[in-house]
């Protein structure tokens, strides 16, 4: 749940709030009582590696790349219908 936190807190104390954001923490900014933004956390990307990605995937169904092909082609046809 977002903190609320005033102008006037993320004028005066803005790098303590910079490192609660660093730390997962999210605001509501308010003006005069009233909510007028939010500040969250960026979503960092995270690496996997390549070992991670195989050991997740080791146990996945195979692919039947025959009938993969088929249904791009179907659905890549300059006959197909437009979906709407």
């Amino acid at each position: 749940m977002a903190t609320e936190i005033s102008q006037r807190e993320l004028r005066n104390q803005s790098g303590d709030i910079m490192r609660r954001l660093d730390d997962g923490e999210s605001f509501i900014v308010t003006r005069n009582g009233t909510p007028v933004g939010e500040l969250a956390p960026m979503r960092r990307h995270r690496f996997v590696s390549a070992d991670t990605a195989l050991a997740v995937f080791r146990h996945a169904p195979g692919v039947d790349h025959s009938g993969l092909r088929g249904d791009l082609d179907r659905l890549g046809s300059p006959n197909s219908a437009p979906r709407g």
